[in-house]
């Protein structure tokens, strides 16, 4: 297939079957940049609440810089990769103090961002300033290999180069931004992982993919890494209507959210052999234990137990633990299991 075929093709559909979204209204690189962020490995349906809530509370890239980081991970508590909200908070900061509150308009800048990698910096870069670079995330992936047959492993190094160099041969240098939206939607709607509407579609007769019943092969991937167990025993302790928690300041996991006293273990134990083991919990009363939950996280399965503990009052706690007031816990932000364990325990 002609290559300027292939982006008119794609352009002309987009242009009939495009989704009404807000940042497709806008060439602000400061709200397609926030939105970029938000819909990494997140649904439009999910992430569409949390762009309006972000943009409702921040209206510009300087009043992000400005926000404590605290109201910029509460904002963002449930979708979870908080790296990035914290990512996205220290780009705004550099963006408003180097570049005075005004996003660079080419690629190369936008890449020296922080958190800022090649895709969303070709995102901004094509969408907001028409710059002719093009934009790969899954969706371009699985398009370009079905449609023109390629097998290499799109994780790979040697893959992902190769579809980046196509990708940029392809692309519209007119209408970049056009070009970009069409390829990504036209996979998030059309060209499907699972069912793809192979007969209703615009490259029926030139697509390698369903020439040669490939559809479920292609795009390769090679496979996840292995999934690692953690078991978490939070220990819930409550005083004079105030909960006990801690600010998470390891570079681990949920790294500065609020969650309550925590002993993980490599494996299944009772709560009672840890709290024997453990000084602080040693003379507390067990009140209540739940069942065991399962939270998974990209590449880690969390085993979570809570216990209800009674601390006696002569024991005041240290190791950056305090109590929080029931209005102070909901200004806090929180990994989404904690907050749905108070919540339910309102």
């Amino acid at each position: 297939m002609r290559k300027d075929i292939f982006a008119a093709k794609i352009i002309d559909w987009y242009a009939a079957h495009q989704r009404p979204l807000p940042w497709r209204e806008t060439t602000d690189p400061y709200k397609i940049w926030l939105s970029e962020v938000i819909l990494q490995q997140t649904r439009v349906a999910q992430g569409m609440p949390y762009y309006h809530r972000m943009i409702e509370a921040f209206p510009s890239v300087v009043d992000l810089a400005r926000a404590p980081e605290k109201k910029v991970l509460r904002l963002w508590q449930g979708l979870g990769y908080y790296s990035r909200a914290r990512n996205l908070h220290s780009c705004a900061q550099v963006v408003t103090s180097q570049y005075g509150g005004i996003f660079p308009s080419t690629f190369d800048a936008l890449k020296t961002l922080p958190g800022v990698g090649p895709y969303t910096a070709a995102a901004i870069a094509s969408i907001a300033f028409r710059q002719p670079v093009a934009v790969v995330d899954g969706n371009v992936f699985r398009v370009l290999a079905r449609v023109f047959g390629i097998d290499l492993d799109i994780a790979s190094p040697a893959g992902k180069k190769y579809f980046s160099d196509l990708a940029n041969t392809l692309v519209d240098t007119r209408r970049p931004d056009l070009f970009n939206q069409a390829v990504m939607e036209f996979g998030a709607l059309h060209c499907l992982p699972q069912n793809p509407a192979c007969d209703t579609c615009i490259f029926y007769k030139s697509c390698q993919a369903r020439q040669k019943s490939l559809q479920t092969d292609l795009p390769v991937k090679s496979k996840k890494a292995k999934v690692r167990t953690r078991y978490f025993y939070y220990f819930v302790i409550r005083r004079n209507g105030k909960v006990l928690l801690r600010r998470r300041t390891e570079k681990d996991i949920w790294q500065g959210l609020y969650d309550f006293y925590l002993v993980e273990t490599k494996r299944s134990q009772r709560p009672q052999t840890l709290m024997k083991a453990d000084s602080f919990l040693a003379n507390a009363t067990v009140v209540g234990e739940s069942e065991t939950f399962t939270h998974l996280l990209t590449h880690q399965k969390l085993a979570v137990k809570f216990v209800e503990l009674r601390l006696p009052d002569h024991l005041a706690p240290d190791n950056g633990l305090a109590f929080f007031s029931a209005g102070q816990i909901a200004r806090l932000p929180k990994p989404i299991l904690i907050d749905r364990y108070l919540r339910a325990e309102v």
